[in-house]
């Protein structure tokens, strides 16, 4: 697989925006002449010297995986400010800065709805990891990240979160273990500003 660099800024696109349902707005992909409705999700790695923050997730989409920590933008919430909520519900942990990483685009054969994934990574957090309802924290050398354990697509755009490095993405899942297709491009400068 090749990298791109992109100078494209569409893919933070939606950083202060808020959750919004309701029928697809245009622009929004179209394929076999389905249209396609898209819900905003989060997703935080918290990443220290040699090690990195994985929930087990223990209910609902995922359950049985490793992952990140996030989950949908709720009605009158920011991306970001759902990345902060998530991550503390489901860690107990806070942190003060996010720096996103990717955002990856989600379709799944037979589901006319896109997860729109923003991706984000801190390196530093306040508290201690607190086992919730939804997951079970664990560290894990960055040798050892449990990829046969972890969602497919994972496994393409990890190391690039791991090295600082930004990217955006596309994967098209048949069922919830099987890639039919995916692009992922890195993209050398972040266009946009979190802080």
């Amino acid at each position: 697989m090749a990298f791109v660099t992109l100078n494209d800024t569409s893919w933070c696109q939606g950083l202060g925006r808020e959750e919004q349902s309701g029928p697809t707005a245009q622009g929004r992909p179209r394929v076999s002449g389905a249209m396609f409705t898209s819900k905003l999700f989060t997703l935080v790695v918290v990443v220290q010297p040699q090690r990195v923050l994985l929930g087990m997730k223990k209910r609902g989409f995922g359950a049985g995986r490793w992952n990140g920590f996030g989950g949908k933008v709720q009605a009158g919430e920011t991306i970001e400010q759902a990345a902060h909520r998530e991550l503390l519900e489901e860690s107990g942990l806070i942190v003060d800065n996010l720096q996103k990483m990717g955002q990856i685009t989600f379709e799944f054969v037979g589901n006319s709805e896109l997860m729109e994934v923003h991706i984000f990574r801190t390196d530093s957090f306040h508290g201690e990891p607190t086992e919730s309802d939804e997951m079970r924290p664990q560290w894990f050398q960055l040798d050892q990240v449990p990829f046969s354990h972890m969602w497919p697509d994972d496994v393409y755009w990890f190391p690039l979160l791991l090295q600082k490095k930004l990217f955006i993405g596309y994967f098209k899942f048949q069922g919830l273990d099987t890639i039919l297709e995916y692009t992922l491009k890195q993209v050398e400068e972040s266009p946009c500003n979190l802080s």
